[in-house]
């Protein structure tokens, strides 16, 4: 007889975005055991598979890390809004960036957002223009 082994797969970055969650709520740092008792799976959750989401999101430069001992302290970049904010801001790129035409893809882009988003697009050039150093503003 077969054993069959039922096995719930998570929703791709669910994850990623559980530790963030994590990391952002606590009030200091936390080692990658500490992160996996936090999470409500944590006993099901191999402390090496913590250590590698920790890994992947410093490499992503969503969270910082910084030596204690022989272990890592890992915390959010900043609070749990803006790590959303984050996460969507890197997946947008990624998709420009995987595209080949895209100058295409921006101007359809632009083209398609609402009145609303088009104003908070254009004040966003506009502040981008007048930033001192920035690309933008030619210097």
């Amino acid at each position: 007889m077969r054993s069959v082994i039922s096995s719930v797969r998570r929703p791709r970055g669910s994850l990623e975005a559980e530790v963030l969650a994590v990391l952002a709520a606590a009030p200091e740092p936390l080692t990658p055991a500490a992160v996996q008792r936090a999470l409500d799976q944590g006993a099901e959750l191999a402390y090496t598979t913590v250590t590698t989401v920790l890994v992947r999101l410093h490499d992503k430069g969503l969270v910082t890390r910084e030596r204690a001992g022989r272990a890592y302290l890992y915390a959010a970049v900043s609070g749990p809004d803006s790590v959303e904010v984050r996460v969507a801001a890197r997946r947008m790129r990624k998709l420009l960036d995987s595209g080949a035409d895209r100058r295409g893809v921006l101007a359809r882009f632009v083209a398609e957002l609402p009145a609303d988003d088009e104003a908070v697009l254009a004040d966003l050039l506009a502040q981008a223009e007048r930033a001192p150093g920035s690309a933008a503003a030619g210097g």
